[in-house]
């Protein structure tokens, strides 16, 4: 347990050096798992809004009994960062407690670890629900997200015939710039003007901004197409069109997250669509408690609000690999 008087810290930098994705999938599989069958807690985010600045701060607790883990983020969203402050949209500290004694275990920059754990469960869904021979991939949106639900769907499918980008500003250039020179040799990565050009024809598709409005419509979407919305995980937000979700299976990580904030938040307070309408928790799926894709032109949407089970197992993969190899440095404050 090292020195189990002493904190163990960990910069955002070192978290990033030893999470790889292959590894969070399968944690992150089995945490979804462990949700579905009832042997977690998981209260729901708490949430501040700062709504004169924008932005909104999230804290995560959780305690996966079954692995005897537990942790607790603190994550913020400012859309407005780079611009206004140079600083990313989204920052995040994580840390993770002996459940034993509630001492702490560790405290470590959770950007990238958040980044890495939401990947994750994009692949985890794709695995699922999306179709097996899918080889075109529409990216909306081409930030820090839409890098690791990239790198999380290479794992799954090793590679695309296309990955269409769209973004704002000069983020796709970026984006296609930087994806090319790593993944160059299992995709072709191609920038488009419009969301539509991304979307259209495209197999999977991924939708990572923080938009209030639909972004990818009804007439974009076809038979056999599997969304991954990432950027809806805050009331207000929404990225598809509600008439989308009236014709699809619809796949959420938990049902009251995702209603509070999720992709289906803002139909749901409109009346456009019931809870009815929602198939099942996506470790339902995994666990064989509900079916996942069921024939080839199934249109399926996985909701991503993002769950604290998730940063617990990542945190921890992180702390033992960090204790193995002698990263970071421990400090005395309980």
């Amino acid at each position: 347990m090292g020195r189990i008087l002493e904190t163990l810290l960990l910069t955002d930098e070192e978290v990033e050096k030893l999470l790889s994705m292959d590894e969070v999938m399968k944690a992150v599989e089995q945490a979804f798992v462990e949700k579905s069958l009832g042997r977690v807690q998981m209260p729901s985010k708490v949430y501040l809004f700062y709504h004169k600045y924008n932005g909104d701060l999230r804290v995560m607790p959780s305690y996966i009994e079954s692995y005897d883990i537990s942790s607790v983020k603190i994550v913020n969203s400012h859309p407005e960062n780079r611009v206004k402050y140079n600083l990313p949209t989204v920052m995040a500290v994580v840390v993770l407690v002996d459940p034993r004694n509630g001492f702490p275990l560790a405290i470590m920059g959770g950007k990238t670890l958040t980044d890495i754990r939401t990947g994750a469960a994009g692949g985890v869904a794709a695995k699922y629900l999306a179709r097996r021979d899918s080889r075109t991939l529409g990216l909306v949106g081409a930030g820090a997200q839409a890098r690791t639900q990239l790198a999380a769907l290479l794992e799954v499918y090793g590679g695309f015939n296309e990955v269409r980008v769209w973004g704002r500003h000069e983020s796709a250039g970026k984006f296609t710039v930087e994806m090319r020179s790593k993944y160059g040799d299992r995709c072709t990565i191609i920038p488009v003007k419009t969301v539509k050009e991304a979307v259209e024809d495209a197999d999977i598709v991924v939708t990572t901004t923080p938009s209030r409005k639909p972004l990818v419509m009804e007439d974009m979407v076809s038979p056999g197409m599997h969304l991954n919305c990432i950027g809806a995980d805050a009331p207000g937000k929404e990225e598809l069109d509600p008439a989308i979700l009236k014709k699809a299976k619809i796949v959420v990580d938990d049902f009251a997250q995702a209603a509070h904030g999720g992709e289906i938040n803002v139909p749901l307070s409109r009346g456009l669509i019931s809870m009815e309408d929602v198939w099942a928790e996506i470790g339902e799926i995994i666990a064989g408690l509900k079916k996942g894709r069921e024939n080839p032109d199934e249109i399926t949407i996985f909701s991503s609000t993002g769950l604290a089970v998730q940063d617990a197992v990542a945190a921890k993969i992180a702390y033992d690999k960090a204790l193995e190899k002698g990263i970071g440095r421990f400090i005395k404050i309980v």
